[in-house]
């Protein structure tokens, strides 16, 4: 099964911030909508559009051209909606970190999130460069507003990933989800370096959740772009091979759910020492918060935030978990900077190193096939079939 479409435009549709919204949310006349984003120095970055002046801003002009500018030119009138907003916090500089306590207007002006936004507005849609899915979940559930976090935008996922149809995506996804349910384990085979290992994690059977793209009952935050089936596993044991941002490639030994050594291989020597001195103070950051896989058909875009979610990827993540339903959330770390959901995405475009034989689903005393080489396996296949 090929798991790439040709190209964007044979595939799909021209991007619609309104068919994105009416399908995403399916908004009640009335209700209020705010547009975050993320700048270094908001209160001066924000004043008069300053940040538009920046070409490094690519993700903050996304938010400004494809999403706040429609809203104001009478995309709002036309779907009932009020508001309109757009706010910008300081760059948290982490994945999922949580948001600062206050946020700045077009004219520089503070804004208290807990005390002047979150509590009146109805719809975020937070366009970043780090993901707010975890704290803006968080904060969804306490105030009872809906969202969607979109970082790392770029041309291909906007002419891609958000421009699918999400009723058809949360459609396969649920196919697969109800395939791969209640599973006991999932075994992950790696080859590297003329070296084996085997990644076991162990899921007990919970319920598989997906992310499929809508929001139509609050409170709650949809991760765009989205189709993904994912657990939040039990335990683990085994050991995989990770790629750094900077190429080095070392070997995370887990015992318990946790990350609790790293065998350096390749690359910089400081980079893994700098990884196992951070594990050392703060051993929760190795912690295996989640395990997913990709359920779409869409081209490589060169972010994680695309590219865990075609179909032959699957990723592990590593540390905090509560928006995913797990445990762990911010306070339980040694320090709140350390609160990260940080994705391990394995995709031959992420990491040509490394060769994954065999993903294995043990599931109803039977075993599965789900993936070969990047491939969807005999089980998967049957589920993702229309």
């Amino acid at each position: 099964m090929n798991n790439t479409p040709t190209s964007a435009s044979e595939v799909f549709p021209t991007f619609s911030l309104e068919r994105l919204i009416t399908t995403v949310f399916a908004p009640k006349r009335g209700e209020r909508v705010a547009v975050f984003i993320d700048l270094e120095e908001p209160e001066t970055e924000m004043r008069n559009f300053a940040f538009l002046k920046n070409p490094k801003l690519s993700i903050q002009r996304y938010a400004h051209d494809l999403f706040y500018r429609p809203l104001q030119n009478g995309l709002l009138e036309k779907l009932g909606l009020t508001g309109g907003d757009i706010f910008a916090y300081k760059v948290t500089g982490g994945s999922n970190l949580d948001l600062p306590i206050t946020a700045f207007d077009l004219n520089g002006c503070p804004y208290v999130l807990e005390r002047d936004v979150y509590p009146n507005y109805d719809l975020i849609l937070c366009i970043s460069t780090y993901s707010a899915t975890a704290p803006l979940t968080a904060h969804a559930k306490r105030f009872g507003f809906r969202g969607a976090t979109l970082h790392g935008l770029n041309q291909i996922i906007i002419e891609t990933g958000l421009s699918v149809d999400y009723n058809e995506v949360s459609r396969k996804a649920e196919k697969m989800r109800l395939g791969m349910t209640k599973a006991d384990w999932v075994e992950i085979d790696f080859e590297f370096f003329g070296r084996k290992s085997t990644l076991h994690l162990d899921l007990a059977q919970q319920e598989a959740q997906k992310s499929h793209g809508l929001c139509l009952n609050g409170p709650d935050i949809a991760n765009l772009p989205a189709g993904e089936i994912y657990y939040v596993p039990t335990g683990g044991r085994g050991a995989f091979p990770h790629r750094y941002d900077d190429g080095t490639i070392a070997l995370m030994h887990v015992s318990e759910g946790r990350i609790t050594e790293i065998e350096y291989l390749r690359g910089s020597e400081g980079t893994v020492r700098e990884h196992r001195e951070r594990l050392e103070k703060d051993p929760l950051i190795g912690e295996i918060g989640e395990l997913g896989f990709g359920t779409q058909t869409l081209p490589v875009s060169g972010k994680d935030i695309q590219d865990e979610k075609i179909l032959g990827t699957f990723h592990v993540a590593t540390g905090r978990s509560d928006h995913l339903g797990g445990h762990l959330t911010p306070e339980k770390f040694a320090s709140s900077k350390n609160a990260t959901h940080d994705d391990i995405l394995f995709a031959p475009h992420k990491t040509p190193e490394f060769m994954v034989p065999e993903v294995r689903l043990r599931r109803d005393d039977v075993t599965h096939i789900l993936l070969r080489n990047f491939k969807v396996g005999p089980y998967l296949a049957t589920l993702v079939e229309n």
